[in-house]
């Protein structure tokens, strides 16, 4: 669930090094009473980014998983869905012709496995899929590939009176289903992308059903507006690890004071996936050529994390 917190060694799965001083020397910074970079409880805001921050996205997103077994399920009740598009290309995992098929086809997906459904009933689903749902290569439930590193983060923000975030491009409803369960991070403090929701009386019952049709994408530029939105408050420390965190990563640091952006390179193909540039899901470009620029902390999974996932 949650890392370990040592009063005297908080981070006890990070190795000594940069990024590990910055953290423990901004967190230092702002909560000292009486610094000139003190900042009262209300103000310790950190957002995280999740797919490939806190938990694994390799070789897919989690989500995308779930959207695959869900078309899976859908074609054993009418086959003729692995015929057509986009369920044939999801299906054989033919991503080439998923992406030529455009907007069109990624809505249709979501709106078949993400609509017509309560609140309610699409939390249930999936957090059926997450007991029993395992990843490919790991072989662990998708639930435990969440980073032991950052969950130490988490636990030491938190006992440091920051509040933690979650702003991700990945579902709101997906990942506050099991967001207070792994990370220890409540439901209301989880900004994603969104569908349209739609109130309606059912059988004299009051529910928000979930509609086709994409309300917010959540990526790049969106996050910093997200952030406005749903928190008004500038992050303190911003962690990410794409070009479609740099946004939140730069108005982070855009800010007055003490502050912390925080960027993971996916360096480490013994214990995860090396990658960056060439994930065209979520790639690592700019953000790596300027990180020194923008004023960015690199963080290595090979050389700054004892661990990854732990045991």
């Amino acid at each position: 669930m949650q890392g370990n917190l040592s009063v005297n060694n908080p981070l006890p799965s990070w190795n000594e090094g940069p990024a590990k001083a910055a953290i423990v020397d901004l967190v230092t910074r702002v909560t000292r009473a009486g610094g000139t970079d003190f900042l009262p409880p209300a103000e310790r805001i950190a957002t995280f980014d999740n797919d490939g921050t806190l938990w694994c996205e390799q070789p897919l997103q989690v989500q995308l998983f779930f959207l695959i077994d869900e078309v899976g399920r859908l074609a054993e009740s009418d086959p003729t869905l692995r015929e057509r598009q986009p369920y044939r290309a999801l299906l054989e995992h033919d991503f080439s012709t998923l992406l030529g098929l455009g907007k069109k086809g990624v809505e249709e997906l979501f709106a078949a496995t993400h609509a017509g459904m309560s609140q309610e009933d699409f939390d249930a689903r999936v957090s059926q899929w997450f007991a029993t749902a395992r990843h490919p290569k790991f072989d662990r439930l998708f639930s435990q590939l969440t980073y032991l590193p950052q969950r130490e983060l988490l636990d030491y923000l938190r006992a440091n009176g920051f509040r933690t975030f979650i702003i991700s491009g990945g579902g709101i409803d997906f990942m506050r289903t099991v967001s207070e369960q792994i990370y220890g991070i409540y439901r209301e403090q989880v900004v994603g992308s969104s569908g349209k929701l739609q109130f309606q009386i059912q059988r004299d019952l009051a529910v928000v059903m979930k509609q086709p049709g994409l309300g917010c994408f959540n990526d790049r530029e969106v996050k910093p507006a997200s952030i406005a939105l749903h928190i008004g408050r500038r992050p303190v420390l911003a962690f990410g690890n794409s070009d479609g965190d740099l946004a939140m990563l730069r108005y982070c640091k855009g800010g007055t004071g003490a502050r912390l952006a925080l960027l993971l390179h996916h360096d480490d193909a013994a214990r995860e996936v090396a990658y960056d540039r060439d994930f065209k899901l979520s790639a690592l470009n700019e953000a790596l050529d300027k990180a020194d620029d923008y004023g960015i902390t690199l963080v290595s999974m090979k050389k700054d994390w004892k661990e990854v996932f732990g045991p």
